[in-house]
């Protein structure tokens, strides 16, 4: 048996969540291979573990499948070896925690865990006992010499240690804490000894005041806490403990440009990013806000990027010898597809402007021409790139880019040549331009001419060409030859003939705009020119000669690049330019951070020295050095200083004030090795590779030599930015030397000499001697000396004996160039190869580092800034890291234990303002708040010898009330007692509620009114908990209407017959009673009560708002249902419901925001309410009358509430990282309530309670949103474990006896088996959470947000955020999906034919057919990354043979049009007429045609049976299409022919009705309609739709609705061409349908109001049930059928009468 985790953990450093295959040797004899999460004992059989009740001790029988056969009456054992590597507990994992033992290894205590017992010992075979002894010898760490054997006895239990108080520990006491505590993850197993082994050290007499014995082992024992420490980390391998924050380091910035090329820089197609790569990373820059958004996966420079035409699709190539291309989705982030393009280096890549084609040319391996073009049509819905064509050329080739208009094509230019390429039949063939007298010029760049002209092919166009020469070649594309020739020369005359005399311009890059062209030149000028190239418009001069330009797609301002690194643009209006990246041309070598300015100087091998501003990372200043290369850099510390060191031996000092050379020191003769400031800034420090090591005296501005010595600085260590390193207090001076294995310390201020440490022997069995590489301080209270050395360790040295502390390895593959450590001494960085890692610096963790990639080069040195809160990295560029860890100065539990009083409501606050609060000093003294209370009391905590946590006595109550003597002091606030939101008073208390008496209401009244009770004031705005859990209300623009005609009870026109859809934004918002039956959950404001046998639904409608959360009676009788205020309400609403007529008996008003969480007492006679989180109250109900027995304000948001199942006495909460128990006494009519607030473990961190539930008997489980689940006692209200459950947050847990079933944000559910949790709780801390086993997983569609199950957890419902509902059952481990629904907004519906089906598509890309009968979905088309804004149903075909097919066509956000074949469930045709979102779409009458109209206002015309545009209407260009609809005419009726009659309508108020024959390509405007509007509206963006429909029962009448001068539909006669009916509406209409069936019209308005109107002349009838704006509605093809959508919530309503 093989524990993969813990292998690949031990010797590969490794983790994996799943495996995928197993790959074995070809000699081995291997009959069968099984991989399980489950320890499996073959010698315990099935009845002998049930017998044993071993499953709830993690020991499992083999499954009967897998069992040996064992004759009867004899032991498995004796038949079989059983081998497990590694042994049970002997190792632990490389990185874990292990504690040292100074006693004998053997003969150690046994466990005292009685479940792990190690595997019986069985007498193997000789062959086995070879095979077990060889593989010892092969994985064995070796031994090393001086140290003891460890006995790892225990771990400390992380679960359950309280935090102890803050205390401060000495040097040499921590030292020996830190001994016994740690150990050194390179050291197998074996703890240090004592002594200091072969550690060599030389101290001075006279430095021996500095040097003091440390006591080690002094608290050897007081770290044991717990037994079974390597057990648990074997067998728990799965549920290791990660070091958090993770990440904890976030890219913020990278200040670099370039890296492979220059020529690399694009524009979004909104004009308000630009992308480009820097050196492995691609980076994407927002010019107004300079913020960035990077792509990182490369591992080498970046050479080439290209978008295709919409900026959806990013192509990007690596350069090296590992030469790759990446496709990017570019507004989601992710990486599409990698693959290998087989050309050593790509020099160009040119995307096609659908992003189906993709080319590139760059160079093989023998140096030759290669050109690829690769299919990408299908990555975007995750198939694979593959390669059209490929060919090999000798001609040179610069650029090449593919022609927009036919993605076949293509056009390069090089040295000597221009030529247009084609694929053709698998075959890439080229055909070269005839330059003429122009063949010898160097091509640089081309470009095509922009504009399309209706009148022209597509194909002619106008090729420009530039050259190095100044020569611009327009060529013919269609005719291929050269139509003129331009030469650009620097003087204002130009040449138009191409014969000038003297040099010409040389052009590397030339961008065309419709309007003007742009070029980048040699010269460093970026300059603009007419088409016509006659005089320069516009030009900005660099420093440097410019490799590219681009002109923005909307042509208001040109990119530039230089080879400088330079990155910026030219606003062309106003004439404007600004720098948006300054870089270095080549590597950084070293930098340093000023912390008062905020400054940061950098040095590179470009021989520049370079100030950046920290804020902006804007360039401040640039010093260049023309001879001499720069290679050292520091600030002072306390002065605007600068000092650097040079690779002749100069070190200089700079004033950045004055912007003037102090300083000059000439005491080195070679490259300058080390340069630094004392933090005091007394002294500074310089070494040269010559090993001399010189001292300044650095008070004064300009600084002078105090002393020079030679020789004492290793000579072959390399020059870096740590080689000279100081402690906190600027005692202490450390570097390596005199030689590379020696580690020098010296007293700063004099250099005397304190220390040599030799770290080469440290290994006694490696055959190299181990070096040093770079040293490193720790804080001063530590006193520790870190050493990097070359075999990839880092030393941990006492700095004042030089004694081991101990070791970590390996850190790096490489050696570690450069190392830090934070000032609290909590984080470690080190830099090696390309990577930098992040350290836990106590190795606490299982896995204690983070790797963070982006480098190409190797990164030379890495710091953290001086407030901590971000990291610097240098290499090939800058890259600047946030810093995610909260300094401990600054977390909130220490703020909490250091004060002396407790904090005030609200005081609790997000990190960024106690980050604030710390670095503003006070101004006044806090005053207490001034608060009157109402009647309450304080309940005082035993917490040990009680019978129960909640007090008794009477006296405590009055002690707490205004005037009485006793008082609670601040200084010994009680953690445990809640601290409730104080209201007016003259003195701050600990209070809890007391009964609120209201006036006696009956059930019967309509509204109560909120109660009399006193509550706090609270601030207008909290801060959203980080919590999923917490309910959130979609936002909704849509106001109620003021006016609403209901139709007379019993006339009802319309009924509403079923609901399509879930609303996943709800909490808690579906109940199901396994007794009953009764199934209810809720969409948008409906509650939808449905027969799951039956499918059958009845529809509550109560609710204006959307519904928030449902809680069910234990007697299935009462529903209680919230939502949030209406239109005038200052409450919102909870509305009680009879179960058995449906009828809402009362309405409760209370909460003034939302309803979180409901819940039901045992015996159903209370009812808990709790506010969202700008409410903060809970409420109780009296479920007999619905008096409000009490309410509760609370400083903290809660999430969640459950009532006890034992006791309807008990509730309890969750919030804020703790439980709040409450208990009900009820006392001669009045409640008291009693409250009890526990911490969670301190061991959790600072989290957020999200979920609970009860279990048995007196357990309570809480999930957290870390994904922990905590096991809380009710009796003693203590947390005895945890256990993670989940990587997300757990927002749902439901627990049914000795099974526990827990959802999250990750979309999964698992079920987990806790029956050993009851026993455990006797042990109290002792308890273990190995004894949880998992038992099944499901992952579905999004989070888990509400779950319903019956008693014994084997099947129930679970509703997630994608609006869907699954039946779950665990038996058979099946999902089955009951209710379907749009997570987003549905943009269109539309019904088949035969009305049996109807389609619905929506935001998310989602094309969804539904069938009309059960309601349920029957096929579902997504398209990813893409809106699918309009689709229509085919209408019956003529023809016999397809009139079984069915098909759907839809038009999407990008322009593209897809048909969907229903029968074959797949997509048919994908056409893209449309360069603009796509906003309508129709079928012709006879299905033989698709009308389709754009945001652009252009409608197209296209075959669904050749995918060809047959024609195009620009006649309502510049405004979108809102409807098309089609109708049929007879032949020459209205005097046009054609058989077929449309119209189109945009927003701009205009309606065109055409009448067409499309097989004989007729189409003729039969009459155009303008409506008139107000003059001024006040925005286009909030005006409501026109739209526009044929009358079906009026023929030759369309109906027309849209912003006008009045709120009416207008009947329009084509024959009478004039209005001839007009119907008064009292909105403006969102949405419109007429019937066909009867004289109905349906009309939809923004106020969430449905309104039927009977034509010509009857009464309105409006109807509710939407809680947004009806902006769809739909009649079927028989119109009797009406379908609305509001945002995601699909109602079908039946017309009765008519």
């Amino acid at each position: 048996m093989l524990d993969l985790h813990y292998i690949l953990s031990m010797y590969l450093n490794r983790r994996y969540s799943h495996l995928k295959s197993i790959k074995l040797c070809s000699n081995l004899l291997v009959r069968n291979v099984c991989t399980s999460d489950l320890v499996f004992d073959p010698g315990v059989t099935f009845s002998e573990a049930r017998q044993a009740n071993l499953a709830g001790h993690g020991v499992s029988p083999m499954p009967r499948e897998m069992a040996f056969p064992v004759p009867k009456g004899e032991k498995w054992h004796d038949h079989y070896d059983y081998i497990r590597f590694p042994s049970e507990g002997s190792k632990l994992p490389y990185d874990s925690i292990q504690k040292s033992c100074s006693g004998p290894a053997a003969g150690g205590q046994p466990s005292e865990d009685p479940v792990r017992q190690l595997p019986q010992p069985v007498t193997l075979t000789k062959a086995v006992r070879d095979r077990l002894s060889l593989i010892h010898q092969i994985t064995s760490p070796r031994a090393m010499p001086h140290r003891c054997p460890a006995v790892t006895k225990s771990i400390p239990e992380v679960h359950l240690a309280a935090p102890g108080p803050l205390r401060a520990t000495r040097a040499g006491d921590q030292e020996a804490e830190e001994n016994g505590r740690l150990h050194g993850v390179g050291d197998s197993g074996q703890s240090p000894a004592v002594s200091d082994g072969g550690v060599h050290v030389y101290a001075h007499r006279r430095s021996e005041r500095a040097v003091r014995t440390a006591r080690a082992g002094s608290e050897e024992d007081a770290s044991r806490k717990g037994p079974g420490a390597a057990v648990l980390a074997s067998r728990r391998a799965a549920h290791c403990r990660s070091f958090l924050p993770d990440p904890i380091l976030k890219l913020r910035k990278i200040i670099g440009f370039g890296g492979c090329s220059t020529k690399c820089a694009l524009w979004t197609q909104n004009n308000s990013a630009v992308v480009y790569p820097c050196h492995a990373v691609i980076v994407t820059l927002q010019i107004q806000t300079g913020e960035q958004r990077f792509f990182t996966g490369h591992t080498d420079k970046v050479s080439a990027l290209a978008f295709n035409g919409s900026s959806t699709l990013l192509a990007s190539a690596q350069a090296g010898p590992l030469s790759l291309l990446r496709l990017w989705d570019f507004p989601g982030g992710s990486c599409l597809s990698v693959f290998k393009t087989h050309v050593r280096v790509l020099l160009s890549l040119s995307f096609s402007y659908s992003g189906a084609v993709l080319c590139g040319v760059g160079k093989d391996g023998h140096g030759k021409t290669v050109v690829v073009v690769w299919n990408t049509a299908q990555v975007t819905c995750g198939g694979d790139v593959v390669v059209l064509a490929k060919a090999h050329t000798d001609v040179d080739i610069q650029t090449l880019k593919i022609a927009f208009f036919d993605d076949t094509r293509m056009v390069s230019c090089g040295r000597d040549n221009v030529r247009l390429w084609r694929v053709r039949s698998g075959a890439l063939r080229s055909c070269p331009v005839n330059l003429g007298e122009y063949h010898s010029l160097e091509f640089t760049d081309l470009a095509f001419e922009e504009g399309h002209s209706a009148e022209r092919e597509p194909e002619d166009r106008t090729l420009f060409v530039c050259s190095k020469s100044g020569h611009v070649l327009e060529v013919d594309y269609k005719h291929v030859c050269i139509r003129s020739a331009r030469r650009l020369l620097p003087s204002q005359q130009q040449d138009k003939q191409g014969g000038g005399a003297g040099p010409g311009i040389a052009i590397n890059s030339i961008s065309i705009s419709s309007a003007f062209c742009a070029t980048g030149s040699e010269d460093g000028y970026l300059r603009l020119w007419p088409l016509d190239f006659s005089a320069v418009v516009l030009e900005a001069e660099h420093e440097a000669p410019v490799t590219s330009v681009c002109i923005s797609p909307d042509s208001h301002k040109v990119l530039c690049t230089t080879t400088a690194g330079n990155l910026g643009y030219l606003d062309i209006e106003s004439r404007d330019y600004s720098t948006l990246m300054r870089s270095h041309e080549d590597s950084i070598l070293a930098f340093s951070v000023e912390g008062v300015w905020k400054q940061m100087a950098t040095v590179s091998q470009d021989n520049t020295i370079r100030v950046w501003d920290l804020v902006s990372m804007q360039q401040l200043y640039d010093f260049t050095a023309a001879d001499e290369m720069p290679c050292a850099v520091a600030f002072h510390p306390t002065q605007r200083i600068l000092a650097c060191g040079f690779d002749s031996g100069m070190v200089r000092t700079f004033s950045l004030a004055a912007s003037d050379l102090l300083m000059e020191h000439k005491q080195h003769r070679t490259v300058i090795t080390g340069l630094t400031f004392s933090p005091d800034g007394n002294f500074m420090f310089s070494s040269c590779l010559q090993g001399t090591l010189a001292l300044y005296s650095s008070v004064e501005p300009k600084s002078h030599v105090l002393r020079v010595l030679g020789n004492v600085v290793a000579r072959d260590a390399g020059s870096g930015p740590d080689a000279l390193v100081l402690s906190g207090d600027s005692r202490l001076l450390a570097f390596v030397g005199p030689s590379k294995y020696v580690v020098t310390v010296m007293e700063a201020c004099s250099l005397d000499e304190l220390l040599r440490v030799d770290i080469s022997i440290l290994d006694l069995n490696s055959t190299a001697l181990d070096t040093a590489v770079r040293v490193c301080f720790a804080p001063v209270p530590r006193g520790e000396l870190l050493v990097s050395t070359s075999s990839n360790k880092i030393l941990v040295l006492d700095a004042k004996t030089g004694r081991l502390v101990r070791e970590v390895s390996p850190v790096h593959k490489l050696s570690c160039s450069s190392l830090a450590l934070s000032k609290d001494a909590r984080y470690l960085l080190t830099a090696g190869d390309k990577v930098i890692k992040v350290w836990d610096y106590r190795m606490r963790f299982d896995i204690n580092f983070q790797v963070y990639i982006g480098h190409s080069e190797p990164v030379r040195q890495v710091a953290f800034t001086p407030d901590q809160r971000h990291v610097i990295s240098v290499g090939d560029a800058i890259f600047l890291w946030d810093f995610m860890a909260l300094p401990v100065e600054r977390s909130p539990p220490a703020l909490a234990r250091s004060s002396e009083s407790p904090p005030p409501p609200g005081a609790e606050k997000s990190p960024e303002k106690l980050k604030d609060a710390s670095d503003i000093p006070r101004q006044t003294i806090p005053l207490p708040l001034l608060s009157s209370p109402p009647c309450l009391d304080v309940s005082s905590v035993h917490l040990a010898g009680c019978q129960s946590i909640f007090s008794e006595s009477d006296k405590e109550e009055e002690a707490c009330l205004p005037g009485s003597s006793g008082m609670v002091a601040n200084g010994d606030k009680d953690a445990s007692v809640l601290v409730v939101e104080p209201v007016r008073s003259e003195e701050l208390v600990v209070v809890r509620p007391k009964v609120r008496r209201e006036s006696s209401r009956s059930p019967g009244r309509s509204a109560h009114e909120p109660g009399k009770e006193t509550k706090s004031p609270k601030p207008q705005c909290y801060v959203r908990p980080d919590s999923y859990r917490h309910f959130t209300p979609r936002f909704k623009a849509s106001v109620l209407p003021q006016n609403f005609l209901s139709p007379p009870a019993g006339n009802e026109l319309l009924k509403l017959k079923a609901v399509i859809g879930y609303n996943g934004n709800g909490r808690g918002n579906m109940v199901w009673n396994p007794d009953t039956g009764f199934f209810a959950y809720t969409c948008g404001c409906v509650i939808v009560v449905e027969d799951l046998h039956s499918g059958l639904q009845n529809h509550w409608l109560g609710h204006t708002e959307e519904i928030s959360t449902l809680a069910v009676s234990h007697d299935a009788q009462v529903l209680a249902s919230a939502s949030g205020r209406r239109n005038g309400d200052s409450h919102c609403q909870i509305c009680i419901w009879n179960i058995q007529d449906g009828v809402c008996t009362t309405s409760l008003f209370h909460h003034k925001t939302q309803v979180q969480a409901m819940a039901y007492s045992r015996d159903d006679r209370f009812l808990a309410t709790l506010g969202d989180y700008n409410d903060q109250t809970v409420a109780l109900w009296n479920t007999y009358t619905y008096e409000l027995l009490s309410s509760t304000c609370i400083s903290e948001p809660v999430h969640d509430v459950a009532f006890s199942p034992f006791s309807h006495r008990e509730m309890a909460c969750v919030g804020k990282g703790a439980v709040t128990f409450w208990l009900l006494e009820q006392r001669e009519g009045d409640i008291n309530l009693k409250v009890h607030r526990s911490p969670a473990p301190a061991v959790l961190g600072p989290v957020e309670l999200t979920s609970l539930c009860y279990g048995a008997d007196t357990l309570l489980y809480s999930g957290t949103n870390s994904g922990q689940v905590c096991v809380w006692d009710t009796e003693t209200n203590r947390c005895f474990m945890t256990w993670e459950a989940d990587d997300g947050e757990i927002g749902v847990l439901v627990c049914r006896r000795s099974r526990l079933l827990s959802g999250s944000n990750t979309k999964r559910i698992r079920l987990w088996a806790v029956a050993a949790v009851r026993e455990l709780r006797l042990k109290g801390p002792e308890a273990r959470s190995h004894s949880v086993m998992l038992e099944h997983e499901i992952t579905l569609d999004g989070t888990i947000v509400s779950a319903a199950f019956d008693d014994s957890l084997e099947m129930g419902i679970v509703g997630t955020t994608a609006g869907t509902l699954w039946y779950i059952n665990w038996a058979e481990s099946t999902s089955i999906r009951l209710i379907s629904g749009h997570k987003n907004k549905v943009n269109e519906v539309s019904f088949s034919p035969d009305e049996t089906h109807c389609a619905t598509c929506g935001e998310d890309g989602s094309v969804r057919i539904w069938s009309l009968g059960s309601m349920e979905l029957v096929v579902q088309f997504q398209v990813l990354n893409q809106s699918c804004q309009c689709l229509a149903w085919k209408p019956h075909t003529i023809v016999a043979w397809e009139a079984e097919s069915q098909h759907v066509v839809a038009g999407y956000s990008d322009g593209t049009i897809r048909v969907f074949s229903i029968s074959r469930t797949e997509m048919e045709l994908k056409m893209h007429p449309h360069a603009t979102a796509l906003t309508a779409i129709a079928y012709s009458t006879d299905g033989e045609m698709i009308l389709s109209g754009g945001k652009d206002g252009l409608v197209a015309v296209s075959s669904p049976r050749t995918g060809m545009t047959i024609r195009v209407l620009a006649d309502h260009k510049g405004s979108p299409i809102t409807v098309l609809q089609c109708t049929r005419k007879q032949y020459r009726e209205f005097g046009v022919e054609g058989g077929e009659l449309w119209l189109a309508t945009s927003s701009d108020r205009r309606v065109s009705v055409w009448a067409s024959d499309w097989l004989k390509d007729k189409c003729e405007l039969l009459d155009w309609l303008s409506f008139p509007a107000p003059a001024s509206p006040e925005g286009l963006s909030s005006l409501p739709p026109s739209l526009a429909a044929f009358c079906p029962w009026e023929h030759g009448t369309l109906v027309y609705v849209g912003f006008g001068m009045q709120k009416e539909a207008l009947f329009y006669s084509l024959h009478k061409k004039q209005v001839v009916e007009k119907i008064s509406l009292p909105y403006f209409a969102t949405s419109l349908s007429l019937s066909p069936a009867a004289r109905f019209m349906a009309v939809g308005f923004s106020e969430r109001l449905l309104r039927l109107l009977p034509c010509p002349a009857g009464a309105p009838q409006d109807y509710g049930g939407h809680d947004d704006a009806v902006h769809l509605c739909r009649f079927a093809p028989g119109g009797r059928r009406l379908l609305t959508a509001s945002h995601s919530a699909l109602l079908v309503w039946e017309l009765g009468g008519g």
